[in-house]
């Protein structure tokens, strides 16, 4: 790991820690805020997800405001550590997105001032949302599943045509052999 990765990592996930333990621990503030996303967002949700995954969401927006922390603790936590990073960073763009809007619809602010400080918030919140989907996509300069299975399938189909050339040749090579061996055989007898 280079030492860019080693810092910024930490740094990219001390925000989600510190916030997701918060919003676990006092919900209470955060619900006024959480609750017009909230009361969009998860009809729409109940009704893509499973069952089983349906019926386990909770209710009430203090419990989303809790289970949305859950995910940025954990979520940062991982990252920072390394341990899972690309998902965790994943988990991190999504839980984001709610935070986001919840947090700083500055399209729904009448003060100037309150407006474009709400907009500075939201853009900030879409850079790290950027810096999490490219910790997500960061193989560490190795290569991804998808270039491993295109290559091996690749580096598989030249080395089947490879053997099936060595394999003709040396079908050829036995021909000559067997063809020279009963010209011998057929001069021996005569």
């Amino acid at each position: 790991m280079t030492v860019v990765r080693a810092l910024a990592r930490p740094l990219l996930s001390v925000i989600f820690v510190v916030q997701g333990a918060n919003a676990i621990r006092n919900p209470e503030p955060l619900v006024p805020k959480a609750q017009p996303v909230t009361d969009r967002m998860m009809p729409m949700v109940k009704k893509v997800a499973p069952p089983q995954v349906s019926d386990r969401i909770p209710d009430t927006t203090a419990n989303l405001v809790r289970l949305n922390g859950a995910a940025q603790l954990l979520g940062g936590v991982a990252l920072a550590s390394g341990k899972g990073r690309r998902l965790a960073a994943g988990v991190l763009a999504v839980s984001l997105v709610p935070t986001t809007l919840a947090g700083h619809p500055f399209w729904l602010e009448k003060d100037k001032t309150v407006r474009n400080q709400q907009r500075i918030s939201f853009m900030k919140n879409l850079g790290i949302l950027g810096g999490l989907l490219l910790a997500a996509v960061d193989t560490e300069g190795k290569p991804g599943v998808a270039w491993r299975a295109t290559h091996g399938a690749r580096a598989a189909k030249r080395e089947t045509k490879r053997g099936a050339k060595a394999a003709k040749r040396e079908a050829k090579q036995l021909a000559r052999e067997a063809k020279h061996a009963a010209r011998l055989a057929k001069a021996e007898l005569s």
